[in-house]
């Protein structure tokens, strides 16, 4: 018996999952890790612990399915996405705590950068807009904040990397220095249309190029891990940020289909086959995957805080135990009781991109319980999410009539219920919950051979359940409005004087 091994490496936890030829999840292995906030806005991890929570539950999971590494075809990869680590080459060790994509330390440094003119071409290369969430600015960051780094930087002793590079160095021992094209499409220093690192791009990030990695396409076999890892060497054959992976583990392979992964963050997806489409509603185009030489883009939009929404209300808040709750203790009012909370602990993401936006909790009254607020950040997920759907639908002339749901929060049943009814379209749900790593497995798996292409994978994506709209369209309007003026008073609410 033959698997594919993907290896997860989220924002809050590192997994390790086997799929069979089904494309059935056989074993799961998962750790979290620390979070790390030095001051208000400001995300870490730490590399180090996302390299031995990965390691071991990569080895975890093999013991978990009773295999040994003959029984793994390939290893995939996926990763959050725009997150920065930068190491010496000399010996591997980070410079400095990976910058998470929540970090909004650079905000200054990205209007300077737009004031200075530079987004329409920014734009037009990369199909992304200057904002603190994508790779360069961190970069920059740490190259003019830790002493000694830049010089290092310039003479190619450092190396930088998103999450999949960092995860491929330590794989492999230091031998391979990779990042893939949807990882690269991060960055802001990728041409989307060339698929090259750009000199422009660099320059104006003040980047020297001797720190970034090859670039390869998503689906081929990149390299082979360390052999006294699992005993043996094993072929890494995929790699995909975490959301272009649950795009093609949705199996969205046709244009025009589009997914929803509820996670720390929401990211949508629309793929649009072989162009990409440029948004008049600060949405993204990204490469969504490069398989076999055929470049496939997506339009994307980005909700920094949904399921981040449900740990602050047990973490912080402290109004429930466990995540699962949340929808208990929602459930068990009929509606918010006029209560909207905007969740921009940091900043609005699409289609508002305001890294000065902070959190309201709009319209509590003497009435209001836990249960209301509960029930508001739900609906602030599914209101975030319609907010995205509208501008991508409006962006790419396409009419959304379905949605792909998938993560973690895809298990609430009451926010995919909110979620149809303020779409008014139905939202699909699969067995599978986890596309983004059955997504890198699919990209591993066609590397090797484990399937031989997109088509034969057809039947994999069968169905947990369809929510259909229930809330009459006079209502949704109401909601929808009362939203969009609760959102309006949250921005700009951090600009320092």
């Amino acid at each position: 018996m033959q698997y594919i091994l993907s290896l997860d490496q989220g924002t809050t936890s590192s997994r390790a999952i086997l799929f069979d030829k089904q494309g059935r999840m056989t074993a799961l292995s998962q750790k979290e890790f620390p979070q790390i906030y030095p001051r208000p806005g400001w995300v870490q991890h730490d590399p180090d612990q996302i390299w031995t929570t990965q390691r071991a539950v990569l080895k975890e999971v093999m013991a978990k399915a009773q295999i040994s590494a003959d029984s793994l075809a390939a290893i995939g990869i996926t990763n959050q996405r725009e997150t920065v680590v930068v190491w010496d080459r000399t010996d591997g060790r980070p410079v400095y705590n990976a910058i998470v994509w929540q970090d909004r330390r650079t905000a200054d440094l990205c209007s300077r950068l737009r004031k200075q003119g530079h987004e329409p071409m920014v734009r037009q290369k990369t199909g992304l807009l200057i904002d603190p969430y994508f790779s360069a600015t961190k970069i920059k960051w740490i190259l003019d904040h830790v002493e000694g780094a830049r010089q290092k930087a310039r003479t190619g002793r450092l190396a930088f990397g998103t999450i999949d590079a960092w995860l491929m160095w330590k794989l492999t021992g230091g031998r391979y220095h990779i990042t893939d094209v949807t990882n690269a499409s991060r960055t802001l220093l990728f041409d989307i249309h060339t698929g090259r690192w750009d000199s422009d791009l660099l320059e104006v990030f003040d980047i020297p190029e001797a720190i970034l990695p090859e670039v390869v396409p998503s689906s081929p076999v990149s390299a082979q891990t360390e052999p006294a890892l699992l005993g043996r060497s094993i072929p890494v054959a995929g790699i995909a940020g975490d959301q272009q992976a649950a795009l093609l583990g949705q199996l969205c392979c046709q244009e025009g289909a589009v997914k929803n992964t509820y996670g720390t963050g929401c990211f949508m997806l629309l793929n649009t086959g072989q162009r990409p489409v440029f948004s008049a509603n600060q949405l993204i185009a990204t490469i969504g995957w490069n398989i076999r030489g055929q470049t496939t883009y997506a339009l994307e939009g980005s909700v920094f805080v949904a399921g981040a929404v449900v740990q602050w209300l047990r973490d912080g808040l402290k109004i429930i135990r466990t995540a699962a709750e949340s929808e208990t203790l929602a459930g068990s009012v009929p509606d918010s009781g006029g209560v909207y909370f905007v969740p921009a602990f940091v900043g609005l993401g699409a289609p508002h991109w305001d890294p000065y936006a902070r959190g309201a909790v709009l319209g509590i009254t003497r009435d209001t319980t836990g249960a209301h607020i509960a029930r508001a950040a739900l609906e602030s997920i599914a209101h975030q999410v319609a907010d995205v759907i509208e501008a991508m639908s409006a962006d790419s002339g396409i009419p959304i009539t379905r949605l792909g749901a998938d993560g973690g929060a895809a298990a609430n049943d009451l926010l995919l219920q909110t979620q149809a009814d303020f779409l008014q379209i139905p939202i699909e749900r699969p067995k599978v919950l986890e596309s983004t790593a059955r997504g890198a497995a699919y990209l591993a798996g066609l590397a090797v051979g484990f399937w031989p292409s997109l088509e034969a994978l057809a039947d994999q994506c069968e169905m947990d359940r369809i929510f259909r709209p229930q809330m009459q369209p006079e209502q949704v309007a109401q909601k929808r409005a009362q939203w969009k003026e609760a959102v309006s008073r949250s921005k700009k609410w951090n600009i320092e004087s």
